[in-house]
């Protein structure tokens, strides 16, 4: 009996997955960029402000140094919009999809971490105020489980040849 994942299903199936991870990390990164005062319009200093509460949340997981949590809060939105675009686009869609279960990964073995501790904390995934719980750990559990099946069927799709030629084809089948 033939796999349902070949062929056009498995095009479809890709398609799908890659809009959905761009989604989770786009909103990601609006929602750490927005601004977070009420009736603030978008400028760079309401994306600034909004940094600014994202690094108090970054320094709420207790791991990292406070020079290392302003790089990380002024960095992190901006590659989760980076990597929404990239897997969007379609572009490399292995690589695309790995990167976001590399990313995924690091999210979820600091938030495993932090809740094992018995840290009562924000966790910052889609902005302020979200507590770091058993909802959160499932739902980036999820998105992990997601992610990396994507990144499997993403693989495994990918067109056995060689040379530079076969690998521009790859991309852009998967596309």
């Amino acid at each position: 009996m033939p796999s349902p994942f070949t062929g056009k299903n498995r095009r479809i199936a890709l398609v799908i997955g890659r809009i959905v991870l761009a989604g989770i990390f786009l909103v990601a990164a609006y929602a750490k960029l927005r601004p977070q005062i009420p009736d603030t319009p978008w400028s760079v200093a309401s994306v600034k402000t909004s940094l600014s509460f994202f690094a108090m949340e970054v320094n709420s997981f207790q791991i990292l140094s406070d020079r290392q949590v302003s790089f990380v809060a002024h960095t992190l939105p901006f590659g989760e919009l980076f990597l929404g675009l990239w897997l969007l686009s379609g572009w490399q869609l292995p690589f695309s999809a790995a990167a976001a279960s590399a990313v995924l990964i690091g999210f979820f073995s600091v938030m495993v971490r932090t809740y094992m501790q018995g840290l009562e904390i924000n966790c910052g995934c889609f902005g302020p105020g979200e507590r770091l719980g058993p909802w959160s750990l499932v739902r980036d559990g999820s998105m992990l489980a997601f992610a990396l099946a994507v990144t499997i069927v993403a693989f495994l799709a990918r067109p056995k040849s060689s040379g530079a030629a076969g690998a521009e084809t790859g991309s852009r089948a998967l596309a």
